[in-house]
């Protein structure tokens, strides 16, 4: 599982777009989270996506014949809503522990 330098770049560019489509889509404003939370949460997600696609050797070859930049985009996005959902469960967890409602 070796991952290039250039991979990582490339998430972290396309992770900026996708953490802002994952903020609209799960805020269901156009700002999403804000520029610069979209910006962490999309580059987060990019790393997320292409780690878990990259252990789990998943390819999408039809994305690819499409192109570069659309595979890395939807890898990013998705991974940006994994993280979005998770850091929602540990919000949610740390509440209900400290007796608080989110």
């Amino acid at each position: 599982m070796g991952i290039t330098f250039n991979e990582i770049v490339v998430w972290m560019i396309v992770g900026a777009l996708a953490g802002s489509l994952a903020g609209m889509l799960m805020k269901r404003r156009r700002e999403g989270f804000g520029h610069v939370t979209n910006l962490g949460i999309g580059l987060a997600g990019a790393l997320v996506g292409g780690l878990i696609l990259k252990a789990l050797q998943i390819d999408l070859p039809w994305l690819a014949a499409v192109t570069i930049s659309l595979k890395d985009l939807v890898v990013a996005f998705v991974g940006s809503l994994i993280f979005v959902a998770v850091v929602w469960w540990i919000q949610a967890w740390w509440a209900e522990r400290k007796g608080k409602k989110i």
